[in-house]
């Protein structure tokens, strides 16, 4: 199987994969992190270790780092927790993001709202950016907004955003409000710096940068007040309450250094086999090509084929050996077209014939011929099942 859709999911990489088996079969490290006596110790020991591997790979401190499930669980803790503490101290409290936002960012955000938080959806253009001006408006028009919510690279479309830049106008307009910036698909593909982009609240996940599942990060500032999610013990300061897997912690460590000691050659790699990707797909007359063409994390090709369905598409693809994506892996299932598409403005038939094609290091020029090579049957198969329908929709007025 050739795989391309790593902004699902990543293979575990072999070194972070012997570091995990290790931790399991260490017998030191069987014990409690929140025990006392030494065998509890030694396993602590492990979990900070790698909380200081994650704490440098971000630019932060590793007091700053508190490790949950994974990348849904650091959205939900970083918005309903800043929001409901916000409240409770009576600051303001409402929330402004974007319709290009994770699952886990917007679901968060319509829980908030039903709780009575005011919630606002800042403007982006038919390429997916969001701009300054967009952004400094919102702010201004919503002067109750407390917590601020932008990924650093889209899910979808492989869009990379301009977050410190951003940063500073809501310091500029708003300047109690936080700043949350989901960086989830960001992380190993871009330099981040918590503290040099000046924010509050930073989500990553292990499982995006060759590390194992079911486990991520929330960045915060130290004092920073979050209500917990999870209660029933003292752990991670007291803010996610959970018995910390320490195995698979001390992978993510290793994954996270590892992807900041590789970033360069990563990307210079997938970026040039996604420009080789682009390069064929130019050369078919019914693909388009969606997203930002300049600012992109670089291994990211959204695509939509006329007349399409992208659903069948992808099963197709999956029967000749090639793993894409339709839409994100959190919404695979639903017929429903891509929110982020449609947030473009994109009608919904247009939206539906998309694919994500996302390369990680492990691939080759060998498997983007592949892809290109089979695009062409794997098309006519399914437009030969539809029935040859009409593509094009009238946007209503």
């Amino acid at each position: 199987m050739r795989y391309l859709d790593h902004n699902a999911t990543t293979p575990l990489d072999p070194r972070v994969r012997d570091a995990v088996i290790a931790a399991l079969a260490d017998p030191l490290l069987q014990g409690n992190p929140a025990s006392v006596h030494s065998t509890g110790q030694r396993a602590r020991a492990a979990v900070e270790q790698a909380r200081r591997a994650v704490a440098r790979a971000l630019g932060a401190e590793a007091l700053e780092v508190t490790f949950t499930s994974g990348g849904t669980e650091a959205d939900n803790l970083a918005l309903i927790g800043a929001a409901r503490a916000l409240r409770a101290a009576g600051r303001p409290c409402g929330l402004l993001t974007s319709p290009l936002e994770h699952p886990a960012v917007l679901a968060a955000a319509g829980r908030l709202q039903r709780e009575g938080h005011p919630l606002v959806l800042v403007a982006v253009d038919a390429q997916g950016r969001i701009e300054a001006d967009a952004v400094r408006a919102a702010l201004r028009a919503n002067p109750e907004t407390g917590v601020i919510s932008l990924a650093a690279a889209n899910h979808v479309l492989g869009n990379a955003y301009d977050i410190p830049g951003l940063v500073r106008v809501v310091r500029e307009v708003a300047p109690t409000a936080l700043v949350h910036c989901d960086a989830v698909q960001a992380f190993g593909k871009l330099p981040i710096d918590f503290r040099a982009w000046d924010l509050d609240l930073l989500s990553v996940s292990s499982h995006k940068i060759y590390g194992p599942k079911g486990v991520g990060a929330l960045v915060h500032r130290r004092r920073l007040a979050l209500d917990p999610l999870l209660l029933g013990g003292q752990q991670e300061r007291g803010r996610r309450a959970g018995t910390e897997p320490v195995a698979n912690l001390a992978g993510f460590g290793l994954a996270a250094q590892l992807a900041a000691a590789e970033l360069p050659a990563r990307h210079a790699h997938v970026v040039a086999l996604a420009d080789r990707l682009r390069a064929g797909l130019a050369n078919m007359s019914d693909a388009t090509v969606h997203g930002d063409r300049e600012r992109r994390v670089g291994n990211t090709v959204s695509v939509g084929f006329e007349g399409c369905d992208g659903q069948l598409l992808a099963m197709n693809l999956d029967l000749a050996g090639i793993a894409v994506s339709y839409g994100a892996a959190c919404s695979s299932g639903t017929p429903e077209p891509s929110p982020v598409l449609l947030a473009l403005g994109l009608t919904p038939a247009a939206a539906r014939s998309a694919l994500r094609i996302s390369l990680g290091a492990g691939n080759t020029e060998d498997d983007v011929d592949a892809l290109l090579a089979a695009l062409p049957e794997a098309i006519a198969r399914v437009r030969g099942a539809e029935g040859g329908g009409d593509w094009r929709e009238v946007t209503p007025s």
